[in-house]
């Protein structure tokens, strides 16, 4: 593989983050505004790390391997990875998230 295709790679996946996090921001704000002036504030963490004042996890690209599945309801036991807690959280709540599955791409 030539580094032009991994600067490329790694581009493409700079962007899937990128989109990620701005559709996960959009639906927060969404869910605020349709709560707002209800006394309710959801939260989207309900118990993953909460004597941290921010749940922050970097990963290397090169660390990922083939494939990393990521969770993105936070209802997950091996958070930040995804361990399918989506699918009963989606059942109870009607909610449709899934997980961020990142891989690199086939030559």
């Amino acid at each position: 593989m030539s580094s032009n295709n991994v600067s490329l790679s790694k581009v493409e996946l700079a962007a899937a983050i990128g989109v990620t996090a701005g559709v996960t921001a959009a639906g927060v704000l969404l869910v605020q505004h349709f709560y707002k002036g209800k006394g309710v504030k959801p939260k989207v963490n309900l118990d993953l790390q909460k004597d941290n004042p921010k749940v922050v996890d970097a990963f290397d690209i090169e660390d990922i391997g083939d494939k990393a599945v990521y969770c993105r309801c936070w209802r997950s036991k091996k958070f930040p990875y995804c361990d399918g807690s989506h699918a009963k959280h989606n059942q109870v709540t009607g909610d449709n998230v899934g997980p961020l599955i990142m891989k690199r791409k086939e030559a």
